[in-house]
């Protein structure tokens, strides 16, 4: 316990070679990332006891607790007496923080506005030079942030028994004190085709802030401004904000890729091979959504993918369609049957067989919270230009998008499909289809069940041939972790509401990936919305949603150091 002692703080400050608490931790010369945490660590406590009562007989009346209490007074004390001539803006708080932040936001709208000026079209080889100009893009910016160290890390994958080149990794880290906890920050720098260019109504790297009906402080219009560049680019600033504040509860490792869009081929071999450089307690991820601007949510679980590429052969040349039409099986024709017989019209249940076999069921009381979300069935119909919707029988919309699995063409094509007309009938017919999974699928597995049974649905007329593009599997959080509670409470601060715990319909392979090879958890807490086009042209980010970001990741640092603590 603590008990009173005169002229504690001016003793401290008469011992000119004892560095004042309040600046740094004496024994390690780490940053004061805490005070109530430097205190809390014993190898410091006794260094700093051992120096103090070297230097002043001041401290004779302090006697050292099991649970360290006295020098957590101690720690209050010095908190409400700072050496002389220090201001109490020398003592660093959350304020400072958000202080920093609102001073700068003009600046780090306009640094998004370059990144997303880069072209980093990982889909289209003709943009390599422009993805790769974005990965010393983003190092440059985790330099200035404040990382001790950045890396730009070549990557490569096997293809086909062939060794491949790979877009580069950033790296970067900033190690406070290797006692304390480290979140691994998650996200790509690399984008989505911005195709068809007509349907934009602004050039997709021209960013454009324009005010719409969801977002009337005015929206960030550009390919990435959402996925991901503009929620990757929160964390870069929300370190900023720290590092230059002398803000920093954990150490922070950042790992931002550029394949995400073409399925990180090269992620996983690098992660395998990087272990040690990535170890951490945590990953943080910014690239999922909120339910809305004024309804919080955290992602618990994300569903996985199998995406592949089909060809139905015909004939071995196109043929007149005048001449062969009626004698010979048209590919795109059979193709699209075929297609049509993977989902039941009327239940809305995909046919595959054994497809549902290995179907986690969402238990009733998982269902009830989900319904717990708002959801304008009306709304959304409107929002998409659609008079009904369709899914699987006996589940709610919000459900079929999220908890159960589903089947889609995404792209189909043959013949002659230019401007005029050319009556063709064509040798061959693609088509492109993905499946989304839900927990205890397994790519693999699924990717076998659907080649066997695509193959069954073709006649004799026919050859098919099934290509497997990229895929990965499912992947849940658990909600009782101190990793999850600090995001929960970093968004109730920032939202002044309690975030609500959902499902996310899309793919993030890092969150089963990290699991497996890392061990440790992913928490997907992003600030986008499903509204915000991404893959779509008009792609759009609200300035709301940027700032709000960056304002709430430096309470998830303070309230899982906090809580790692305890």
């Amino acid at each position: 316990m603590l008990r009173p002692v005169p002229h504690l703080a001016q003793a401290l400050n008469a011992t000119p070679t004892l560095p004042h608490p309040l600046d740094a931790c004496p024994a390690h010369g780490c940053m004061p990332y805490s005070l109530a945490a430097f205190f809390q660590k014993k190898s410091c406590t006794r260094r700093f006891v051992a120096r103090l009562t070297a230097k002043s007989h001041c401290l004779a009346a302090i006697s050292l607790t099991p649970a360290w209490g006295g020098l957590l007074s101690l720690a209050a004390f010095l908190r409400a007496h700072p050496r002389p001539g220090a201001g109490t803006n020398q003592i660093t708080t959350m304020q400072n923080v958000q202080d920093y932040i609102q001073k700068n936001k003009d600046r780090f709208l306009q640094e998004l506005f370059d990144l997303l000026r880069i072209p980093s079209v990982s889909a289209k080889p003709e943009h390599k030079e422009d993805v790769w100009r974005c990965a010393e893009a983003v190092a440059e910016s985790l330099r200035k942030a404040g990382c001790d160290k950045v890396e730009v890390c070549p990557t490569s994958y096997v293809k086909n028994g062939e060794t491949k080149e790979g877009y580069p990794i950033v790296y970067g880290e900033k190690i406070v004190d290797p006692a304390l906890p480290t979140v691994l920050v998650y996200g790509h720098y690399d984008v989505q085709p911005p195709e068809p260019l007509e349907l934009w109504e602004s050039p997709p790297f021209e960013p454009t802030i324009r005010k719409t009906p969801i977002h009337p402080q005015g929206a960030i219009f550009a390919r990435g401004a959402c996925d991901d560049k503009g929620q990757t680019y929160m964390h870069v600033k929300a370190f900023e904000a720290m590092v230059a504040c002398n803000y920093l509860p954990t150490n922070i490792k950042f790992c931002i890729e550029g394949e995400e869009e073409v399925g990180s081929p090269s992620f996983r071999p690098w992660v395998e091979a990087n272990k040690e450089k990535l170890a951490c307690d945590v990953v943080l991820c910014s690239d999922t959504s909120i339910i809305a601007n004024d309804v919080p949510s955290i992602t618990t679980g994300v569903r996985g993918l199998a995406y592949l590429e089909v060809k139905v052969t015909g004939p071995n040349r196109d043929l007149h369609s005048g001449v062969y039409g009626g004698g010979v099986a048209n590919p795109i024709n059979v193709l699209a049957t075929m297609i049509s017989k993977l989902i039941d019209e009327k239940t809305g249940k995909i046919t595959i067989p054994g497809f549902y076999d290995d179907v986690l069921e969402a238990t009733p009381e998982e269902r009830q919270a989900m319904a717990k979300a708002p959801f304008d069935l009306e709304a959304w119909k409107k929002d998409l230009g659609i008079d009904d919707v369709f899914g699987e029988e006996g589940y709610t919309v919000p459900e079929r998008i999220t908890i159960r699995p589903s089947l889609d063409c995404n792209g189909i094509w043959g013949g002659y499909t230019g401007e005029g007309s050319k009556t063709v009938l064509p040798s061959w017919a693609k088509a492109k289809i993905s499946m989304r999974l839900v927990p205890h699928q397994r790519s693999e597995k699924v990717y076998e069940l659907f080649e066997n049974y695509f193959r069954s649905l073709a006649p004799r007329s026919v050859k098919v041939d099934v290509t497997r593009m990229h895929g990965g599997e499912p992947g849940v959080t658990p909600i009782d972790t101190p990793e999850y509670k600090a995001a929960h409470m970093a968004m109730a601060t920032t939202f002044g509401k309690e975030p609500i715990p959902k499902r996310e319909g899309g793919y993030i392979p890092i969150v089963s990936l990290f699991k497996d090879v890392l061990d440790v958890d992913s928490i997907l807490m992003g600030f986008g919305l499903n509204s915000d086009d991404i893959h779509s042209p008009n792609e759009h980010y609200g300035l709301f949603n940027f700032y709000k970001g960056i304002e709430t990741i430096p309470y998830y640092y303070k309230y899982y150091a906090e809580l790692k603590n305890k």
